[in-house]
């Protein structure tokens, strides 16, 4: 049986989270994304948050890692593809609810304060399919808060491959598509970013700032945030 097929683990982590060192810096980063989060919105008890793109992974400390840290988990409402209902169980309060890749969100306009969305970005198809789910998190919530890896990275986030996504995107998918990493050779499942193309996607009325977060040097992460018109 392998790691997608066993109950409350993801298809999004069965590269990156079967590597120990990856995983380990992978959650190094994702407590620097959560502390300069908690710096920028400095939230209290009584402010809204929407994660949108949790998964159904309750194997790796990195996963689902906003619910973990976030002091106030019944101020969250979460969504994604992947069942994540689980996280109703571990944390009192929070709110579950399943989603369709391309489909608006289920909310109102600016419902939320605060929208906050991890490595979902480059899962969800085109570069206008991704300025299109920018501009549904820009609606529905105040402020927002957006991470994804960032393309010049020597090792791809979610294949572990060293340089390879150096490469234009298409000759990197022709490579593995006939490989064990075939899942990742589709742009509808992947579709890495740098800063430049990160921060173009937002619509223009909003604003954002795009910032790199870097490991010993290198430019690992890229955290957009800003304010949506109100």
């Amino acid at each position: 049986m392998s790691d997608i097929d066993r109950v409350g683990s993801s298809i999004y982590y069965q590269h990156s989270g079967s590597i120990p060192l990856a995983s380990k810096i992978s959650y190094h980063m994702r407590r620097k994304m959560f502390q300069l989060f908690m710096e920028e919105f400095t939230p209290d008890p009584h402010t809204t948050i929407l994660d949108v793109g949790v998964t159904s992974d309750s194997f790796y400390p990195e996963s689902n890692y906003f619910e973990r840290m976030y002091p106030y988990p019944n101020q969250i409402t979460c969504v994604g593809t992947e069942d994540g209902s689980h996280l109703m169980k571990a944390y009192k309060g929070l709110k579950y609810r399943r989603v369709t890749t391309g489909q608006p969100l289920p909310f109102r306009s600016l419902e939320f304060d605060i929208v906050f969305s991890n490595a979902t970005v480059e899962h969800v198809g085109s570069r206008s399919a991704q300025a299109r789910f920018l501009k549904e998190i820009c609606r529905v919530g105040k402020s927002f808060f957006v991470t994804t890896p960032s393309r010049w990275f020597p090792f791809e986030h979610h294949t572990g491959l060293p340089l390879l996504h150096y490469l234009p995107s298409t000759l990197f998918r022709k490579i593995i598509q006939h490989s064990r990493y075939k899942y990742w050779a589709s742009e509808s499942t992947l579709n890495i970013l740098t800063a430049v193309e990160l921060k173009e996607l937002f619509p223009e009325e909003c604003r954002t700032e795009v910032r790199v977060l870097r490991l010993l040097g290198v430019g690992s992460n890229l955290v957009a945030y800003g304010k949506s018109p109100s």
